[in-house]
Parts: C-alpha cells; sequence; structure tokens
C-alpha cells in the first residue's frame, strides 16, 4: 500500500498491486543511473497554518519515485533549514541527451507539523534539477491553488553516474542504507558537512558567503493593537529575530498612555549573506506580558528585505562632530533662538475684491481665466500634487525617520483570505557591516538625536478643497456628497451641508480638531452619500498618518510658502518664524546655526542673497523683515516640503483596490508645544454676487419686412424679445411696433434681468432643479451670456423669427455709434480685443449692434438694434431703482412714451384709423370716384324713377 498527501494536507491511499492485478511494463532501449543533491536553504513568507500566527514546516522533496523530507523548523514563517537531501541512486530510462536537455521536474511540497492531527499541506513548487556542478541557489515560487504562499531559495544538482546499456536486464542492487554506509563513489563530490545524525547541512560552496553584519533597530513603538483572547494588549514587548539571532526589548508599561518604548534602539549582530538575493527576512513578534507569567504572541509580521535600510555607517550627515543629546525636542529653545518681534504693516493695505486663495490655487493649477490678476501682482502660487504626500519620492514617503509596519495574527483559513491586520509597529533598521576582525572598532551607533517620546499634543487644520471623478450613488447618476472627519474618539460630521446632485463637489471648508500623538495619530477622512430613505452610503475614505508628518524631516507638518508676509492672502500661518524654523532645523541636523548678514544669510556653507530671488519681482507690500525672508529661503533650499495641495484616492471597504474618486486637501499639524498657530486660509468657496443688467431698447433699423398688408405693402409688426443664457424662464419682451414700413421701429423699453456671477471666474452660477421631483437644485457655472432677438408679430399664427445677436458680457463687441456704420464686421470674432469690450469694466454702453439671420449658410443683417446695456450691483439696484418696461420707477433714465408714426396700430382694433391711415391714404381717389359714380348713379336712378311721374299728367291732359 502507498500513501500520498494531497494538496489539503490529508492522506489519501493508492490501490495495492497484487498478483490480480495485471503487469503493465515498458521498455526502454536506454538508460542512466543518477546522484541527486537538493540543497534546501530556507523559505520565507509562507502562510501561517497555526493559531498562533505561525507553522511548523518542513518540505517533503519528490523526484520520480522516490522521496526525502527537511527537518521540522518550529514557530516560524521563515524556516531557514540550511539542509541537503541526497537521492544516491535514482535510474532515468531514455536517452541521456534528453534527459540533460529537459530533466524531470522536482516537486517541492511543504506542509506544517502537527502534533495532533494530520499535517497540513501549505503549498508546492515545481523545479529543475541542474547538471552542472556546484548550482547557484535561487528562489522558487511557492503555490497554494492560485495563491501565492511563500518562496523556497533551494538548488538542485543532478549528477549522471554510470549508463545502463540494457536496462531492461538490470536490476538494481544497492539500496539507501547500503549507499549511506558504503564510501562515496570516485566521481562523486564529497558529502557536505552533517549538523545532526544523517541531517546534511548546504556546502559552503554553495551556501551564501557571510559577513558580520550590525543591525540598528529603532523600536519606536506599537499602534492600534487590538485585542488578544477576549482581554486588551496593555503590556506588549517586542521581539525581533535575523540569522539566527534573537533580541528581546523592553516592556512598554502602559499602551494606553504613552505606546512607544522608553528604550528605543536595539542592537543585533548577525552573519547575512553578502548578497542582498540571499539575505533573510526579519521577524518582528510582538508578545504581551500576562499574569502568571503568559506570554501570548499576538502580532507578528514578516519584512523580506532590508536591503533599503543598508548604509554606510561612516558617512557623515553633519556639518560638525559635536555631541549632541539623545533627544531633540520639537518645541524651540530659547537659547538658541534668534527673538525677532513680529513687525504688523504700519498701514493696511487694501487688497482687489477678487483675490482670495482660490486665485492662488487655480493660478497654481494654471486655469488663469480664473485667478484674475492674481499672478500680475507677484503672489505666491502653491504645489499641487497629483498624489498622497506619501507617494512623494523626494520626501521619501515620509518614513525617513520610521517606518510603519502592519501587524498579523492568526491562521489562514481559506485559501483566499489574509491574515487579519492586529496592529502596526513603529520602527525603522540601519544594516552595515562590522570588520572581520575583532579588534578593529566598530562604526559608529547610526540612531541619534531622537524627538521626545511623550505624547504630543497637536491641534490640526483639515483643508478639503473639492473632490472629483466619484462614483456615482444614485439612480441619476450622481451622488450628494458629504464629509466625516475623525481622529481619535474625535468626530465632525457635516452632513447638513451636503451638497447634491454632482460627482465634482467643491467643498472649500477648513476643519480644526486637537489630538494627542501618538495615541490618536489616525486621521480619517470619509466621503459618504446623503440618501433621504435610506442610510447613508459611504463612497470612500482616506486615511492619513498624522504621526509620520509629525517626525519626519521633510517638516510635512506645515507647508513653507514662497514669501514671508504678515499680511494679505498669503499671511504666515506657521507657529515659528522663519529664523525660529531654521535654527530647529539646525538643531535637528546638527548643522552650524546660520550667520546673519545685512543682505545674506550663511547657512551649511551656503550664501543666501536677498536680491538672487527677489529681483525682478513686482513690489509686494505684505513682505515681512528681511532676516526672515532671507530665512525662509533658506529653508526652501533644504528640500523641505512646500506649501501644497495633496491629491488622495478615496477607497471604499467594499471594494479596498477599487478607486472611488479624488479628493484634494491638505492638512496642517501644531504642536501646543510651539505656542498659538497663525490665522488660517479662508477657503470658502466662492459666492456669486447678484448683479442687474439693465437692457434698454430705443430703436431698431432695416429690420426685414417679413409680411404684407390688407393693401399689399410690405410690413413688419416688430417686437424685440432677450432673455439671458441659463435664465431662459426669465424671457422678456417689448411691446410691437406695428406696421412698420421701412423697418425701423421705436421702443424705449427697459429689460432688467438679474443674474448671479462670480467675478473671479467670469461665470454666472446658475441653481435649478433639473427635474420637478427633483429635491435639490443643481449647480451650474455658465458664461455671462446675452441673446436678443427681433420678432414679427401675427395675431393668427406664430410668430416670426428675424434675427438675433448674441454677446458674451466679458467680450462683447464695441456697438457702432450710428445705424449707417452698424455692419457684420463688427460681430467679427477674428478683429483685434481692443474692438472687444467688458460690460463688467465699461459698466455701461450704448450704441447700434446687428442682428443676424443664417440662410443657406450665409450671413445676412435681419435688423439693427439701438441699446443701451448697463450693469449695476445689487446695492446699485436699490440706490437706483429701475422699473421694467416704462413701468414705475420709471428713472434712471425715465423712458418716454416712444414717438411712432400715426400709422403704428393693429388694424382690426382701430377701425377708424384703418379707415384713415390706410384704406383712406391709399384709396381715397378710388373712394371720391366711387362716391362721385355712386352720386351719378344715384341721380340717374332717382331721375329714372320719377320721370314718368312727370310724363304721365301731361298724358291726362292729352
Amino acid at each position: 500500500m502507498l500513501d500520498d498527501k494531497s494538496d489539503d494536507g490529508k492522506s489519501v491511499s493508492t490501490l495495492s498491486f497484487g498478483v490480480n492485478r495485471p503487469t503493465i511494463s515498458c521498455l526502454f532501449d536506454y538508460g542512466s543511473r543518477y546522484h541527486l543533491r537538493c540543497y534546501i536553504y530556507q523559505a520565507r513568507d509562507l502562510i501561517a497554518m497555526d493559531k498562533d500566527s505561525f507553522s511548523d514546516p518542513y518540505a517533503i522533496v519528490s523526484f520520480l519515485h522516490q522521496s526525502q523530507k527537511t527537518a521540522v523548523v518550529k514557530n516560524t514563517l521563515n524556516p531557514l533549514w540550511d539542509q541537503t537531501l541526497i537521492f544516491y541512486e535514482i535510474e532515468i530510462f531514455g536517452d541521456p541527451q534528453n534527459v540533460a536537455d529537459v530533466p524531470p521536474n522536482i516537486v517541492v511540497e511543504i506542509y506544517d507539523h502537527d502534533t495532533y492531527g494530520a499535517d497540513e499541506f501549505m503549498g508546492r513548487c515545481i523545479c529543475k534539477p541542474s547538471l552542472e556542478r556546484s548550482p547557484r541557489l535561487s528562489w522558487h515560487p511557492v503555490a497554494r491553488g492560485n495563491r501565492k504562499a511563500g518562496e523556497l531559495l533551494a538548488a538542485f544538482e543532478l549528477i549522471q553516474r554510470e549508463k545502463l546499456c540494457n536496462p531492461f536486464h538490470h536490476i538494481p542492487t544497492h539500496d539507501l542504507l547500503t549507499d549511506l554506509f558504503s564510501p562515496p563513489d570516485s566521481d562523486l563530490p564529497y558529502p557536505p558537512p552533517q549538523r545532526e545524525p544523517n541531517i546534511y547541512m548546504v556546502p559552503q560552496g554553495i551556501k551564501p558567503v557571510l559577513q558580520r553584519t550590525a543591525i540598528e533597530i529603532l523600536a519606536w513603538g506599537l499602534r492600534n493593537l487590538k485585542s488578544y483572547q477576549l482581554a486588551s494588549v496593555t503590556s506588549p514587548s517586542l521581539q525581533v529575530e535575523c540569522g539566527g539571532q534573537t533580541v528581546q526589548s523592553c516592556i512598554i508599561k502602559n499602551i494606553r498612555k504613552n505606546p512607544n518604548f522608553d528604550i528605543c534602539v536595539l542592537f543585533m549582530e548577525v552573519r547575512l549573506p553578502k548578497e542582498a538575493l540571499y539575505c533573510p527576512p526579519v521577524i518582528i513578534k510582538v508578545i504581551d506580558n500576562r499574569q502568571f507569567g503568559r506570554k501570548p504572541v499576538v502580532g507578528q509580521c514578516t519584512i523580506q528585505s532590508l536591503e533599503e535600510f543598508y548604509c554606510d555607517p561612516y558617512k557623515e550627515e553633519t556639518d560638525t562632530p559635536e555631541e549632541q543629546p539623545e533627544e531633540v525636542s520639537l518645541a524651540p529653545r530659547d537659547d538658541v533662538l534668534i527673538d525677532i518681534d513680529d513687525k504688523e504693516p504700519l498701514i493696511p493695505v487694501q487688497e482687489e475684491e477678487f483675490i482670495d486663495w482660490w486665485s492662488k490655487f487655480y493660478a497654481s493649477t494654471g486655469e488663469r481665466e480664473k485667478c484674475g490678476s492674481y499672478l500680475e501682482k507677484g503672489f505666491d502660487t502653491l504645489k499641487v500634487y497629483e498624489t498622497e504626500l506619501e507617494n512623494m519620492e523626494e520626501f521619501e514617503g515620509l518614513s525617513d525617520f520610521c517606518h510603519t509596519f502592519k501587524l498579523y495574527r492568526g491562521r489562514t483559513q481559506d485559501i483566499n483570505e489574509d491574515p487579519s491586520v492586529v496592529g502596526e509597529f513603529k520602527g525603522s533598521f540601519k544594516m552595515y557591516p562590522l570588520p572581520d576582525d575583532p579588534r578593529v572598532p566598530v562604526p559608529p551607533r547610526q540612531f541619534h538625536q531622537l524627538p521626545a517620546k511623550g505624547p504630543q499634543e497637536c491641534l490640526i487644520r483639515i483643508y478639503i478643497i473639492r473632490a472629483f471623478d466619484l462614483q456615482p450613488k444614485d439612480s441619476n447618476g450622481k451622488c450628494d456628497p458629504y464629509m466625516k472627519i475623525s481622529v481619535g474618539k474625535k468626530s465632525i460630521n457635516d452632513q447638513d451641508n451636503y451638497i447634491p446632485c454632482t460627482l465634482e463637489p467643491v467643498f472649500g471648508k477648513m476643519f480644526e480638531l486637537t489630538c494627542t500623538l501618538p495615541l490618536e495619530k489616525d486621521l480619517k477622512v470619509s466621503l459618504y452619500d446623503y440618501d433621504l430613505l435610506s442610510k447613508d452610503e459611504k463612497i470612500g475614505e482616506t486615511v492619513i498618518d498624522l504621526e509620520n508628518r509629525f517626525l519626519s524631516k521633510f517638516g510635512a507638518r506645515c507647508g513653507l510658502p514662497q514669501t514671508y508676509c504678515t499680511s494679505g492672502p498669503n499671511q504666515w500661518r506657521d507657529q515659528l518664524r522663519p529664523s525660529q524654523l531654521l535654527h530647529l532645523f539646525s538643531l535637528q541636523r546638527n548643522c552650524k546655526a546660520p550667520i546673519y548678514k545685512p543682505d545674506r544669510v550663511v547657512f551649511r556653507e551656503q550664501e543666501y542673497v536677498l536680491s538672487e530671488f527677489e529681483d525682478g519681482k513686482p513690489p509686494n507690500p505684505h513682505l515681512g523683515a528681511p532676516e526672515e525672508r532671507l530665512a525662509l529661503y533658506a529653508l526652501r533650499k533644504q528640500g523641505l516640503v512646500p506649501e501644497h495641495v495633496e491629491t488622495r484616492p478615496l477607497y471604499s471597504p467594499l471594494h479596498p483596490e477599487i478607486e472611488q474618486g479624488k479628493l484634494q486637501m491638505w492638512v496642517d499639524l501644531f504642536p501646543k508645544s510651539l505656542g498659538l498657530p497663525g490665522p488660517p486660509f479662508n477657503i470658502t468657496p466662492r459666492r456669486a454676487k447678484r448683479f442687474f443688467l439693465r437692457c434698454i431698447i430705443w430703436n431698431t433699423k432695416d429690420v426685414i419686412l417679413d409680411d404684407l398688408s390688407i393693401t399689399g405693402e410690405k410690413m413688419s409688426d416688430i417686437y424685440v424679445k432677450g432673455w439671458m443664457i441659463g435664465h431662459e424662464e426669465n424671457k422678456q419682451k417689448t411691446d410691437v411696433h406695428y406696421r412698420s414700413m421701412g423697418g425701423e421701429g421705436n421702443f424705449n423699453w427697459r429689460f432688467v434681468f438679474p443674474f448671479d456671477y462670480l467675478p473671479a471666474e467670469q461665470v454666472c452660477h446658475i441653481a435649478k432643479k433639473e427635474h420637478f421631483w427633483s429635491l435639490d437644485k443643481t449647480d451650474n457655472k455658465v458664461p455671462p451670456q446675452l441673446i436678443l432677438q427681433i420678432w414679427d408679430n401675427d395675431k393668427f399664427s406664430f410668430d416670426d423669427y428675424l434675427g438675433s445677436v448674441q454677446m458674451n458680457l466679458n467680450r462683447m463687441p464695441a456697438p457702432a455709434k450710428t445705424a449707417e456704420k452698424c455692419s457684420l464686421n463688427l460681430l467679427d470674432e477674428t478683429l483685434s480685443s481692443d474692438r472687444f469690450v467688458s460690460l463688467f469694466e465699461q459698466k455701461a454702453v450704448k450704441g447700434w449692434w446687428p442682428c443676424v439671420v443664417e440662410a443657406e449658410e450665409k450671413k445676412t443683417i435681419a435688423g439693427k438694434l439701438e441699446m443701451t446695456l448697463e450693469i449695476v450691483t445689487e446695492q446699485e439696484q436699490e440706490e437706483r431703482p429701475a422699473g421694467m418696461g416704462r413701468d414705475e420707477p420709471n428713472m434712471n433714465p425715465k423712458l418716454e412714451d416712444p414717438k411712432r408714426p400715426e400709422t403704428s396700430f393693429l388694424w382690426f382694433t382701430s377701425p377708424y384709423k384703418t379707415m384713415k391711415y390706410i384704406l383712406w391714404r391709399r384709396f381715397k381717389w378710388v373712394f371720391l370716384i366711387a362716391i362721385m359714380v355712386f352720386i351719378l348713379l344715384l341721380f340717374i336712378g332717382i331721375f329714372i324713377y320719377a320721370f314718368p311721374g312727370f310724363v304721365k299728367p301731361d298724358l291726362k291732359n292729352f
């Protein structure tokens, strides 16, 4: 009976061979005897199969019909076997050349040893043996089903011993015991040294070359530890393992008060391979020291590669080799800071109305049409990063002081399930080689000048700018986003201020929270979709590690602006002045203090001159003292984080790998030990201001005559209609100038169009419901465009459209002074910019504009409009009121009734005028002749009627 193990670790039985079974044979003309040595050195990143988050792995190597297994390594996911498995005699039938070209595969299966129950399958890998002597170790991927389950560092050497000429008649006489106690063949290499009886090590020619290596561990602290076996982790310690060596940290006495280690620098000396490819991982175990001597492992993590932590221990990172204290507090010290009084501006400077923080933002993003004259004034811009600040290479991921390693716990229950994250380890490593001669002095230690380990109370300012590319959550393809911000147990819910019906909300809000680092280090910014009847759905969230920003040497707690201003839109907002920050920087970097001169500063052997960066710039009335500007310029040259806006992706817990949108924001962090911060930026979104467009239609001329009168004359009943784009519901029209025979129209009629306008962006803000069943209004921005149309009025059919003119009030064609000069050239967009005016700058214009109609793809003039256009603010509208049409208050200016010709009337409502001005004027001779003919005919008829009466008496007398 032959037993084998399936993928799930259970034993399966094959059929037994007996006399009743048919004999199956295969004959080969060629065959060879081989010797196989499997050098199983180590594995890494195996999956956890035990409840204590580890496994007891061993490997089974199978080649053709033979198999062997390694020793069991207890409680590890990165076993170091350092073992050679020897297959003394293997017969391979077939052409030796084919075997050399395509050798059979070697199957390596890794199992977890269990004292009680069947061993569990952890994964397998398929390897190829090498026919070369002393093969090189290489990493082979281990898979468990479709999932990656680790890597195996091994090599396999296949040695041909002799050729079998007639393998069919060959009966092997050697077995494993014979080969173990018989002397090795002369053509085989010597067996490697034994660690234990019958357990061979990997020979020196194949095993990686080791060297003395120092590993310094910065064990800064533990964060967000979850409870273990229903009990909180209160007194954890750290155990670091690498290369067979172990070092233990001190115990954190009370993790709730201070989760940092009191002694945070550990040192271990190990023998590691010179080649980074073969370096073993570092295993970090978190142990909770409980009562009655219980020390369970409550979390672990494996750091696969320490290559990024290699350093040159003799590299001078500082300018002076002075003795420095072990800890450097972030708080300034009076004996090293220059005391420079804050200088307030003597005369408050009045900024242009449209200069605000958004002007800086749009100037930085390249949206010049929205920033006005901001750049012309020489004001600062900021850096807009397309990703998180942590992803910027120049800032080393903000992990220059310490990294964050996730801690895992528990066995892998399912093939597609990841171990649960139970906490974080804050720390870092420094690795460097040690001299082989122990008498040679060791290099200096690398971790020094550490910041204070105690808790720091901080004020956080979270600036939320805008979001875009959000995933729709409502049936209309949009969402109603709002924010939730939390740090520790403090949270802010901005549900009442949700923004309806948008995928690109502009928030423009600043929130302030307090936190205690490192106890409350994770800042969570979440976006939710507001729903009236159901539970609000999370769109996505982003998490910011405030501790990394606080400890980073790149000054990520508050970005540096370009200039030092004591007032204005770019007022200094940090707690320390630039000179104080520069001295603090010199302390942290162990540099000489800066030396100030009248127009320059010397720092780190560099000279910074004031005129180098301020010459050629427009004068800025908000600048502070020259010393502070010089200090800021020197700081900016040190590669610190500038004033910025970062773009952070949003992720949902339901789809952790699918981006749900992006959020533009930044965070300022102010330790309370440094004093009060400066004033915050006002990033409130620009609010539209109410303006009124007054459009007075005076006259028209050369309007197309579209109708025929009852007498056959060409005429038009002219009226003018107007509205602003986006306000179609507020269309207005003049009264009708009836019976215009020459295209002239007289109106003296005023249109008044109220609209909300953003002067800084030069667009109109429109809020309206998309459908009548919509609960909220949707915001839109459109250019301020006025449309005026000339129509022909018809009483018994639809009115006839004659022509129109459309003008952008920010860039409208200058009018002609007379109707004779009014032509289509006024609307030519290719004309110079001098021919266009902004009504918001000129406030009022008057003149003639052409109205155009397209016929057969050709534009012609359909009429000319004489108008006055005037823009007034809401205050001016109240101070100088004006009614619509000619209604009261009819003033500013007062509009008299138009002096229209007497022929301008509606014919069927004025019969007398119709007879007088239409029929009589055109057909008076016809009427006169008709009357004369009628009178003549009447006299003739009377004469004929009366003539017999005159004749009859005479006949009687006769």
